[in-house]
Formats: structure tokens, C-alpha cells, sequence
């Protein structure tokens, strides 16, 4: 079942994304109806030009249906961050790792980088948000967390980039 508003059909179960950068964190004025047989919001008609807050700009929507379930779209994000340093967030060293020096700290990264080994046992969520790794004779540990942009809490939505700031923490596994 679809829905036809301003010239744009779009299915039940999109979700606006801002056309330049991808974020569901987008907001427009709209007047919606509750459909009780669907048990759904229907977006009736929408007024004025959208904004997107990550690009802090006016912009166009983009609607499409969430293609991964949440934790895929997690993971996703999540090995983007971590093997290629792409998205919004911070790599922490603790203080264990830099102990060790510049040489053990950059080869550290460099091996959280490159990890790969996910199994159902090391990663039952899917989500690729942590990792065990034997680095000069030393059991290196590192795990991704989601904060919100203020860093003050828990993240609403991790799956959502737009609204998560993921913290990569790689420490000793002595000081876990």
C-alpha cells in the first residue's frame, strides 16, 4: 500500500532521508491522520521546506524503505568507522595501551583496522562492535560505543548516523 503526497508515492514504512547526506534526522511541518486499520501515522500533507539537522541546511527528502534490519545497519556503520575511519566519532587509547608507546599504540590501531575474525561467539548481536586481538605477546580488546552528538548519553538510535557519535575505545584487556 502506498501513499501519494505532493506528487512523490512513496510505501508505509519509509522514512524521509535528507537528499545530501543520507540522515533520517530531518524535520518538515506535516498534518497526519491515525489509520486504526494499520495502526499507523499516514502523512495526510506536509508544509514549508525540509531542514536536515546534521547539514544544519534546508533540503530535499529522500523517501525509502530501511533496507537493513537495525543491527546490520549498526554493523555497517560500525566496520565503516573502524576500518576506514569514515563517520562521526572519536578513537580512544587507554592509558594501558599508550603506556606501551607510539610504536604499540599505531600497531594497535592498525590491527583493530584490519580485524575480521566476527564469529557468533565473539559477536552475538552482529553488530561488530568489539574484538579480541594478541598484538607482541599482549590480549587487546576494543569496543565501539554510541553516545548522542552532546556525548552526554546513550545514543537514541546507533543505526542511525545522524544522531550517534561512536566512541572506539582500544585498551589492554588487563584494564577491561
Amino acid at each position: 500500500m502506498g501513499i501519494l503526497q505532493e506528487d512523490v508515492a512513496f510505501d508505509i514504512g519509509s522514512v524521509p532521508r535528507c537528499k545530501a547526506c543520507g540522515s533520517e534526522r530531518v524535520v518538515k511541518d506535516a498534518w497526519a491522520c491515525w489509520n486504526p486499520e494499520f495502526g499507523l501515522w499516514e502523512l495526510e500533507t506536509t508544509h514549508d521546506q525540509a531542514f536536515c539537522q546534521s547539514c544544519e541546511a534546508a533540503t530535499e527528502l529522500v523517501w525509502s524503505r530501511q533496507e537493513l534490519p537495525p543491527n546490520l545497519r549498526i554493523r555497517e556503520l560500525n566496520d565503516r568507522f573502524r576500518t576506514q575511519g569514515l563517520g562521526r566519532g572519536s578513537i580512544m587509547l587507554t592509558q594501558g595501551i599508550q603506556e606501551k608507546g607510539g610504536e604499540f599504540a599505531v600497531s594497535a590501531v592498525k590491527a583493530v583496522r584490519e580485524f575480521d575474525d566476527f564469529s557468533d561467539e565473539n559477536d552475538p548481536w552482529g553488530e561488530h562492535d568489539f574484538g579480541a586481538i594478541e598484538l607482541e605477546g599482549e590480549k587487546v580488546f576494543f569496543k565501539l560505543d554510541y553516545y548522542d552528538l552532546s556525548l552526554q548519553q546513550g545514543s537514541e538510535n546507533p543505526a542511525n548516523e545522524g544522531c550517534t557519535h561512536r566512541v572506539l575505545t582500544i585498551m589492554l584487556a588487563s584494564e577491561y
